[in-house]
């Protein structure tokens, strides 16, 4: 597995994921809050599977290789 998740991406699929577990933490919006787990766990692995069905890269070490 590349990376294809660049640091700016990483960053922002974070916050965003972290705002949609809290949301769904405290029930303003449950049970689709949950699906905030997908980007943190993408932002801390590096990959995510979406980017290669739709042939998107953020991060520009893997693109020179």
């Amino acid at each position: 597995m590349k990376s294809n998740v660049g640091g700016l991406d990483r960053l922002l699929r974070i916050i965003v994921g972290v705002l949609l577990i809290i949301s769904a933490l405290t029930g303003y919006f449950t049970p689709w809050g949950w699906i905030g787990v997908v980007p943190v766990v993408t932002a801390l692995v590096g990959w995510c599977p979406a980017y290669i069905i739709f042939g998107l890269n953020s991060c520009p070490l893997s693109r020179e290789e």
